[in-house]
């Protein structure tokens, strides 16, 4: 005589079932945030190094004397789209290295600052532009 019937499910059964299903679809949530966190991520520096390469490209067709004469309130920081400032930096050689003759060659860099994750982050490019004989 059977006093307990072997049928249906546990309270224990079903405690486990939910916990490693629980478990289970934590991993996979942590896994897309990831994955999202990190096209964001991509997206954002992509789109950082397209201004800043926007910027060097009208640097660069500026002559030395365009440089020495030009209004320098451009070159402040100044947000270019929501999110995204940009500041450009002329310095001569001559004030990076006294060696060397003033007023022959500038290096320009162009910052560009976005926000991600609470952090500033920065993209930088330079370049070279020097007197024409």
């Amino acid at each position: 005589m059977k006093l307990k019937s072997e049928k249906g499910f546990t309270v224990i059964d079903i405690s486990i079932t939910v916990i490693v299903v629980f478990i289970f679809i934590s991993l996979i949530a942590i896994l897309i945030y990831n994955q999202n966190s990190y096209s964001q991520e991509i997206e954002l520096k992509s789109k950082a190094t397209n201004i800043a390469v926007q910027e060097i490209e009208k640097m660069k067709n500026k002559t030395l004397e365009d440089l020495e004469t030009e209004d320098t309130t451009y070159r402040e920081p100044k947000e270019i789209e929501t999110g995204f400032t940009r500041e450009i930096i002329v310095q001569d050689y001559h004030d990076i290295n006294p060696e060397k003759i003033p007023n022959i060659v500038k290096k320009v860099t162009v910052q560009v600052k976005y926000k991600f994750k609470k952090e500033i982050q920065t993209i930088e490019i330079s370049t070279v532009i020097s007197k024409e004989n």
